[in-house]
């Protein structure tokens, strides 16, 4: 049975790098490549909808997509330049910066959900529905056994 683990570890991290491969070959096919976590983007759409929501320490947002505060730092500062975000600092904490899409930000974001869903679509080719409920069902199974129950205490991704 080790070997199976081994044989599980090993697919389930070439998986893992074959999706961020594709999200990040369909980002560039769509002219997204310097967005650098496009889930980032997604997160400010929907407090793009709330103006109460719109103040975020890079600590909330780090804790959101699982990667360090600094790389957080690093893809807003990556977003800013590139003209999909606007940050000013917060009325009330200036290290809770307010961050508002431009409407170029708002364009982006429907580059990712569309290569967020061609990924999806491809990894998914050949299952039956039922396979996808299924498969759903396993690895949502697996991440609740590797959590405990609890959010994971380990090392963020780096950007």
């Amino acid at each position: 049975m080790d070997d199976s683990f081994r044989q599980l570890e090993l697919l389930s991290r070439q998986i893992d790098q074959a999706h961020r491969c594709a999200i990040n070959s369909e980002l560039a096919a769509r002219g997204l490549n310097e967005i650098g976590h496009p889930m980032l983007l997604c997160i400010l759409q929907s407090s793009d909808r709330d103006p109460e929501a719109r103040c975020f320490a890079q600590r909330d947002l780090a804790e959101l997509l699982h990667i360090s505060p600094a790389a957080v730092a690093n893809s807003l500062k990556s977003l800013e330049k590139g003209g999909y975000i606007i940050r000013t600092p917060g009325q009330d904490d200036a290290r809770r910066n307010q961050i508002q899409l431009t409407d170029k930000g708002r364009d982006a974001i429907q580059g990712c959900v569309e290569s967020f869903a061609a990924v999806s679509h491809r990894m998914l080719s050949g299952f039956t529905p039922e396979e996808q409920l299924q498969l759903l069902s396993f690895r949502q199974r697996m991440l609740n056994n590797l959590r405990g129950g609890r959010a994971p205490a380990c090392k963020k991704e780096e950007a």
